[in-house]
């Protein structure tokens, strides 16, 4: 198991998705603050999930299983991990906010890289997303 340090996303890019994706809603923009834990196996990957679902410090607002074999894999360009939008409830601090948790199988961050990631901004510019 390993965690990622998280990264906020950019002013422009939340700028870009709320006008894009969320017809200038953004209160639906939740992956401002986002980490990432590289998992090995899918038995941790259900395992860290089963514990955070039993955290009465958390809400879980929305998953994206796009290791569903039904997930549609036209809009990540194929990639493949489980987003989980969080809201926690022990700081007060923290209001509605939602973060995003990112879990990711070893096999698939393999083969990330940056000009893959470069390939994936183009795909969804020509999508307007």
């Amino acid at each position: 198991v390993k965690r990622v340090s998280g990264s906020i996303k950019s002013v422009d890019r939340s700028v870009e998705k709320v006008a894009r994706c969320y017809n200038k809603d953004s209160s639906r923009l939740v992956d401002v603050a986002r980490a990432a834990i590289v998992l090995d196996t899918p038995a941790q990957l259900i395992e860290i999930i089963q514990k955070i679902r039993g955290d009465q410090g958390l809400t879980v607002v929305r998953v994206k299983n796009r290791l569903d074999p039904r997930s549609e894999s036209d809009g990540s360009e194929g990639y493949r991990n489980v987003a989980l939008n969080l809201r926690f409830h022990e700081d007060e601090n923290l209001g509605h906010h939602v973060c995003e948790l990112q879990l990711q199988l070893q096999g698939f961050e393999n083969k990330k890289s940056e000009e893959g990631h470069k390939r994936y901004v183009r795909y969804r510019n020509l999508r307007c997303e």
